[in-house]
């Protein structure tokens, strides 16, 4: 166990490997209650999603989800982010647990508009089912259509009509690079919950899962950390999120210095590579050209439990030489260089 945004959590039950082979096999449960949940209510509800974030909330409807980041004036961004909408004047964004408080507060100074925002972090469980067979073992416990349920997208069964849950919501997302769903209820069912899907996914290698094997899961998925990837002093295009950055839409807190960002090219790019011999990157440890010249830093690095290698991702600077598919760099652990190659993610499906 460890401590993180004021939580007790586990970091490996049967160790970090083991479970993160189960999720990449059969499946995992983890608890991430951690995160955060603020609804926005209300006439003015999608006119305040639509300027906070970056992604575009009139392609959603009811039932769907969106990724997005919401970011600075200066295109820094303040958090990665899930849109959820509820329904066409009510929405839940789902936030990183170390940033609740700034989120809201953020959120509450950019408001303009008025809309009535609810943090229901500390009312809300959320519990996460991940792997290959995740969705058949889930789909034993209710009678709801999980499996035509597409990626993105959720459903709220009726009170009490899933395992109990007064409000219970099951969402076709997930952090690892695997099929899942993520299950959200009040706190009070959580336990419940948790014991009832693990009694029935036992027996199909459905193991519970620690905050280890879920950031080795979305390091080889090549997910974004909030505090590692993504920063304030990040911005999305950089960040290689220029997907989910509209700058078609109406103006949006940072669009006018991602506008010009994106006019006047980018001085940096987020990369992934994969060691070519053995050595584990770390956060922190410079990225080196050729020349041995340093050109950038490690954001996120680990061992790889399904390649064997150390993986990675960093910032380096806005060079095909740097960026391109297979160039080659090296990684400076504890002063020494070890040769890695420019690997785009998801590693583990190569």
């Amino acid at each position: 166990m460890t401590g993180f945004a004021g939580f007790d959590m586990p970091v490996q039950y049967s160790g970090i490997v083991d479970e993160h082979r189960a999720v990449r096999e059969a499946a995992g449960l983890f608890d991430v209650s951690h995160m955060g949940e603020v609804f926005v209510e209300g006439p003015q509800a999608f006119a305040f999603v639509q300027h906070l974030v970056t992604n575009d909330a009139s392609k959603l409807f009811d039932g769907r989800v969106m990724y997005s980041v919401m970011c600075r004036p200066d295109g820094g961004v303040i958090d990665d982010l899930l849109v959820y909408r509820l329904a066409e004047d009510r929405y839940m964004l789902v936030i990183n647990a170390a940033n609740i408080d700034k989120d809201v507060a953020w959120m509450q100074a950019n408001n303009p508009m008025g809309a009535d925002l609810d943090d229901a972090s500390d009312r809300t469980a959320l519990l996460a089912v991940q792997g290959p067979k995740s969705i058949a073992i889930v789909q034993q416990l209710t009678e709801e259509p999980l499996d035509t349920l597409k990626y993105y997208h959720f459903l709220e069964p009726a009170p009490g009509s899933f395992l109990g849950c007064r409000q219970a919501l099951l969402s076709r997302t997930g952090y690892t690079g695997e099929p899942g769903l993520e299950i959200y209820c009040e706190p009070e069912s959580a336990e419940r919950v948790w014991q009832t899907v693990l009694d029935a996914g036992r027996d199909e290698g459905l193991k519970p899962s620690g905050l280890g094997a879920r950031d080795t899961l979305r390091l080889e998925a090549g997910f974004c950390l909030y505090g590692n990837d993504l920063t304030e002093d990040t911005n999305p295009l950089e960040a290689g999120l220029g997907w989910i950055t509209k700058l078609d839409k109406d103006a949006f807190i940072g669009h006018e210095a991602l506008r010009r960002i994106k006019e006047t090219g980018l001085q940096r790019k987020l990369i992934g590579f994969v060691m070519e011999q053995r050595s584990i990157p770390r956060q922190g440890y410079p990225l080196l050209n050729t020349h041995g010249e340093e050109i950038g830093s490690v954001t996120s690095g680990s061992q790889s439990p399904i390649l064997q290698q150390g993986i990675g991702l960093g910032y380096v600077a806005n060079d095909p030489a740097y960026t391109a598919p297979d160039a080659t760099l090296a990684v400076s652990v504890r002063g020494r260089p070890f040769p890695a190659r420019v690997t785009a993610p998801p590693f583990h499906k190569k």
